[in-house]
């Protein structure tokens, strides 16, 4: 065992200790006031906006918590007008204890509201699985189409012993994630095909993707669904119905293709043109060079625009209820319409919020995560 000290060189001559950087240069004390405390005008704004938030969330507390109302008996609501109209308002959380299964799964039958329960299940878990990485291989494919199979059979019924229950019935949390899973699940190959089609070198196909992009992405999504839903049916033959939920499905699908072709063409663009060269001279056909090397690139690209547009789809599902379809958000507006509840929006439309909130705020965090994992290599 060497008698050396820790802190000597084996020279001997003593070293020196490692000296750590000033508290106040490093860390969120430095953050602080780098940004929030620079100078007297941010310290005053700092101070009055963290003044009006601390007020805020103290008001918020005593309103959601404190002072709430969490239930009543048989929809005797004068308790809640009463704490709605004391010097203390309170929330009626009530309306949610009362109103939750007609919020979350519509006019569906009451006695068969297990089976959108298990569809939202399992909508929730097909996105878990296909967010993990292990699990991208083609085995997936069959995983997708078990599942979707399997949610059709709980929803219609009419198989198994379950009872038959028509598409006018769905309603709530089910129909949205059907409608943004089915449209986001088609529409991101269909801008894919696109995409490339507006690059492509042959002027039949390019202006033919060039045409459906600008005409799709100069009107609403609203005229689409009217579209769809008014005007479709009239080209149709005499008895002939397609569903209607099918026909907003497909207005859907095509409006966030077009989307999503522009910005997977920007992912196109946006990558070198060195790759392109160096794919030629590897020899690869026009499929290889854009399978195994265009578009993965690219699409690693464009990342935060895909999930932004993935997230702006999920919540425009909501513009359904012009055509009568009872989404979530229209459900939850339908709830409020008995007299009894009438006045009790605001605690409603919290609860549909934090819905949405769960599932976008998902997305947006598991977009962050993948790029960072994906660009790993270039921070080396």
């Amino acid at each position: 065992m060497s008698d050396i000290p820790l802190n000597t060189s084996v020279s001997g001559v003593p070293e020196a200790a490692p000296r750590q950087p000033p508290a106040l240069s490093t860390g969120p004390v430095a953050w602080l006031r780098a940004n929030l405390f620079s100078s007297w005008l941010n310290t005053a704004v700092t101070l009055a906006l963290g003044y009006l938030l601390v007020r805020w969330a103290i008001s918020f507390v005593d309103w959601a918590f404190i002072n709430a109302i969490w239930s009543v008996p048989d929809n005797q609501t004068q308790a809640c007008r009463a704490l709605k109209a004391s010097a203390n308002p309170g929330a009626c959380w009530a309306v949610i204890t009362e109103k939750h299964r007609f919020i979350l799964f519509g006019t569906y039958p009451y006695e068969e509201h297990w089976r959108p329960a298990l569809v939202c299940v399992l909508f929730t878990s097909l996105y878990v699985v296909s967010a993990m990485r292990r699990f991208w291989r083609w085995e997936l494919l069959i995983v997708w189409a078990v599942t979707l199979v399997t949610i059709g059979v709980l929803m219609w019924g009419g198989v198994f012993g379950l009872s038959y229950v028509p598409q006018e019935r769905w309603g709530g949390l089910p129909i949205t994630l059907i409608l943004a899973t089915f449209g986001l699940a088609f529409a991101f190959p269909l801008a894919i095909l696109v995409a490339l089609g507006r690059r492509s070198s042959m002027p039949a196909i390019r202006i033919l993707c060039i045409a459906y992009v600008e005409l799709i992405r100069g009107v609403p999504l609203i005229s689409l669904l009217f579209m769809a839903s008014v005007m479709f049916p009239l080209f149709l033959p005499e008895g002939v119905n397609i569903d209607k939920l099918l026909r907003a499905q497909v207005a859907v699908i095509l409006f966030a293709g077009a989307y999503l072709a522009e910005v997977v063409r920007g992912g196109l663009q946006a990558l070198p043109k060195g790759q392109y060269e160096a794919a030629d001279a590897l020899g690869l056909s026009y499929w290889q060079k854009t399978g195994f090397i265009i578009l993965p690139q690219a699409l690693r690209l464009v990342i935060p625009p895909l999930v932004n547009t993935f997230i702006g789809f999920f919540k425009d599902t909501s513009l359904v209820l012009i055509i009568g379809i009872f989404d979530l958000l229209t459900a939850g507006k339908t709830a409020i319409v008995e007299p009894a509840w009438q006045g009790f929006g605001v605690e409603v439309y919290i609860a549909v919020s934090v819905i949405y909130f769960i599932y976008c705020f998902a997305m947006s965090r598991y977009s962050q995560n993948l790029e960072a994992e994906l660009n790993r290599h270039r921070r080396r």
